[in-house]
């Protein structure tokens, strides 16, 4: 195979065996590498010249072509000094390619070279920015010694004050117990968890007057007794969420039993094999699915206690708590939920111990479900139970003859079951909104004495949010809901006025034990006062006689007396101790009196206690 032109050149005259020497028997290609590598080892060569690279300084940038003759700088260690000179040997393509690849590695050193001045000219200009900081406020110490040494200095010993006071406040105070340490100007205020859950003003006008009873809901429910708390669960109404809360979310000495994959809960008494609650997560759909206030009040009591003796069944309460919803969300949110193939054709509908004929309640739709049926369908539907279902739930069917709808006019009928509604609503032990969750969680702790453990959530995405609807049909859904819309506009000024009455109770106990504490406090120190002084004159009774001129050992001590009564002590106790005084001037002894008054206020001290 025979040299290029350019690369004899480079190489020279070819070597000449030594005299005496075998001859050559190697391959050409190899015979012409070795050639290469010594004409590369001549001093002044082109090879060599080309093996030691352009000089210092001089680059032959990124964007220069790339050369044909002119082989790339050399690498640094001794296996590529080895074969720089065979890259002239290349092809143009492979030449090409390396060339490429020369161009990348460079690019990568600049950029990194870059990153790392622009890195260093930030921080050095941080630097200078705090100096000058530092030079504003520490101006008086800039002018001894280094700027720069004294400022971190400074800065080091202001951070090991500031941790060591830390440590030393957690040692002393390490809870929230010390009022007086706490850093009331650097924390932000806690907002009240129970404000503007709606996105509305906390206040609000009452329109309905309810009496003191109405307003406090305070149950003795005794979970190791024998009442029960009956939830009656209103479909789309956020009741599947609240019973769940109920399940798992109670403090309870025996929490409820919760098994991965099963629905239902086992929630029995301490030391008892008796459920304390009715729902559907603890006893399932025992009257039925979605059973309303008719069916409950007179189911519930035959499955607690049906297997038992009547004359062994015990004397229970039955507190029944619900959650509302407002009726176009709780409209919208059902037909979404039909939509998606919803029934509920498991419901009984019991009423007066039957359930109601196809003729008193006929049905919407013919097929297995109502899945996909348009929002125009879901409200001409005459029969729909839908409509005006809170109301309906919540009232005693038996007022209206049940699902007959001969039995009255339509008029009276509603009015009834409105009426029924809010009876019923208003004497239950508890009932929440979904709109007002933290509200609810407050009030039922409140009503029952159970605390849960963590804080309900309030969504105000769900799927009802997301219908959008005009004007026009939300008319619609509120004139076939005037029931529901009427129950709920009454259940929600319910709601808020019980939610202020126990808030401003729950101050008013807090105020009053604030002030028994400090009448039992300043009480005390009366007492020690009195007790130290009546000891001071019983031991030196010879110098009060001298100090004071009147003949009367215990006169200084009742007026002492009389005067913290006056300052420390309500009118009827004032009244009292002017009678006492006008006793004494009446010719009564000053011992007794004395011995009166000093009963009297170690009395009104034990009162305090």
């Amino acid at each position: 195979m025979a040299l290029p032109a350019f690369a004899a050149r480079a190489l020279g005259p070819p070597l000449q065996p030594e005299q005496g020497a075998p001859a050559r028997t190697t391959c050409p290609r190899r015979h012409s590498r070795v050639e290469a590598e010594l004409a590369a080892s001549r001093p002044g060569s082109v090879a060599a010249s080309v093996r030691a690279g352009p000089p210092r300084g001089v680059s032959l940038g990124f964007n220069s072509p790339p050369l044909q003759d002119e082989p790339p700088k050399a690498f640094s260690s001794l296996a590529g000094a080895l074969r720089a000179p065979l890259f002239a040997l290349l092809p143009r393509g492979r030449r090409r390619r390396m060339h490429d690849l020369r161009r990348r590695w460079d690019l990568g050193s600049l950029c990194r070279a870059l990153l790392t001045r622009g890195l260093a000219a930030v921080g050095h200009s941080l630097k200078h920015v705090l100096s000058a900081i530092f030079s504003k406020i520490f101006g008086p110490l800039a002018s001894v010694g280094n700027m720069d040494e004294k400022s971190n200095k400074l800065l080091l010993a202001l951070v090991m004050l500031f941790l060591f006071a830390v440590i030393v406040l957690q040692y002393v105070c390490p809870g929230t117990e010390c009022q007086l340490l706490r850093l009331q100007a650097f924390s932000s205020p806690v907002p009240d968890p129970y404000r503007s859950e709606d996105e509305n003003s906390a206040r609000f006008v009452p329109r309905y007057n309810f009496s003191r009873g109405d307003l406090l809901r305070k149950v003795d429910f005794d979970i190791k007794g024998d009442d029960l708390i009956v939830f009656l669960h209103i479909q789309k109404t956020g009741g599947t969420t609240f019973g769940r809360h109920l399940v798992r979310n109670i403090q309870l000495e025996q929490p409820c039993e919760c098994r991965v994959g099963q629905k239902k809960c086992t929630c029995h008494r301490p030391g008892k094999r008796e459920t304390w609650l009715f729902s559907r997560f603890s006893t399932g759909w025992s009257c039925g699915l979605h059973a309303d206030w008719t069916e409950l009040t007179s189911c519930v009591p035959s499955v607690v206690d049906g297997k038992r003796d009547a004359r062994l069944r015990p004397s229970r309460n039955f507190h029944y708590i619900t959650i509302l919803r407002d009726p176009v969300s709780r409209y919208l949110s059902e037909w979404r939920h039909v939509q998606r193939g919803a029934t509920w054709k498991a419901s009984l509908h019991v009423c007066d111990g039957r359930p109601p004929t196809s003729e008193e309640l006929p049905s919407c739709y013919t097929g297995d479900d109502w899945s996909g049926c348009p929002l125009k369908e879901f409200m001409d539907c005459p029969y729909n139970l839908a409509n005006n279902r809170q109301v309906r739930m919540l009232s005693d069917l038996t007022l209206v003859g049940c699902y007959n709808l001969s039995v009255m006019p339509e008029k009276q009928r509603n009015k009834v079951l409105l009426e029924s509604a809010k009876s019923n609503l208003k004497h239950m032990a508890f009932f929440g909104l979904t709109e007002f969750q933290r509200k609810t969680q407050y009030l039922f702790e409140k009503t029952f004495n159970m605390n849960f453990i963590s804080p309900f959530t309030q969504y105000n995405t769900t799927r009802a949010s997301s219908v959008e609807i005009n004007e026009e049909i939300q008319k619609r859904i509120e004139g076939l809901n005037f029931l529901d819309m009427e129950l709920y506009s009454y259940a929600k000024d319910l709601f808020l006025q019980r939610y202020q009455f126990m808030r401003q109770k729950e101050h008013q106990d807090a105020r009053r034990k604030r002030q028994e504490q400090r009448k039992f406090l300043k009480g005390r120190f009366l007492q020690t006062h009195f007790q130290s002084q009546s000891q001071g004159q019983n031991q030196s009774p010879g110098q009060n006689l001298s100090q004071n001129p009147n003949p009367n050992p215990n006169q200084n001590l009742t007026q002492s007396l009389s005067q913290n009564l006056t300052q420390n002590f309500n009118p009827n106790l004032i009244h009292k101790e002017n009678r006492g005084s006008q006793k004494q001037g009446s010719g009564h002894e000053p011992s007794d009196s004395s011995s009166n008054g000093t009963n009297d206020y170690i009395g009104s001290v034990e009162t305090w206690r």
